[in-house]
């Protein structure tokens, strides 16, 4: 994941999916968008999105996750017509460059037939709508830091955190405080540093490694 990555998401801690709708002449398309980190999740997603719709005709869904050589994608038209389905979802997905996302398009038939255009305006127009309803995040690559806070530096260092850009992920109150620290690469230099001359080197933060965290995106 990187600074420059966008993906469709619901970042609220239930993970539910987005929903969005579309109707054409009596036949609705069901559109859900769900976060995903991949091609295993997408397929469990599809899987529940079927199993809550018994009596849906059809489940087509696309989905993209990663970047660079971990990089994938799949669809399914689900038994409509080859093209008319999961590729006008997929299309939705590159057009908005997202990544990381499952969208679902179920369809409820509605007795009349929409031909191959029909159906490709329709799996498309389900599949933005619920794009448009999701809440969309950045991904940040970050590292993790570890450090063990005395109490009486404990308020310096968070604040130091927050304005180095970062999140603190976890903490352990003892008879110091145990503080791990998401913080964007770019700066975790810079607050390495910061902190060591803060605490007068009494502080120091250990490298875990690299991390990737949503960031929301104002829309």
């Amino acid at each position: 994941m990187t600074s420059d990555k966008t993906t469709g998401t619901v970042l609220d801690s239930s993970r539910q999916p987005a929903r969005g709708t579309y109707e054409d002449r009596r036949s609705e398309f069901i559109g859900e968008i769900c976060h995903i980190e991949g091609a295993d999740d997408a397929l469990r997603f599809v899987q529940s999105v079927r199993d809550r719709n018994p009596k849906a005709r059809h489940v087509a869904y696309a989905a993209m996750w990663g970047t660079g050589g971990a990089s994938g994608e799949r669809m399914s038209d689900d038994g409509e017509p080859s093209g008319t389905a999961g590729k006008p979802i997929l299309d939705v997905l590159r057009a908005n460059a997202l990544t990381d996302c499952v969208v679902t398009v179920t369809r409820y038939f509605g007795g009349i037939l929409l031909g191959s255009g029909g159906l490709i305006r329709a799996y498309s127009n389900a599949a933005t709508a619920a794009v448009a309803a999701a809440k969309h995040a950045r991904i940040v690559e970050g590292r993790e830091l570890s450090m063990t806070v005395p109490y009486a530096w404990y308020e310096q260092v968070v604040q130091l955190v927050r304005t180095s850009g970062g999140t603190v992920a976890h903490e352990e109150f003892t008879d110091a405080v145990a503080v791990t620290a998401h913080v964007p690469a770019e700066s975790a230099g810079a607050f390495v540093s910061r902190l060591r001359e803060m605490t007068a080197a009494t502080v120091e933060a250990e490298d875990l490694g690299a991390v990737h965290e949503a960031v929301p995106v104002e829309r």
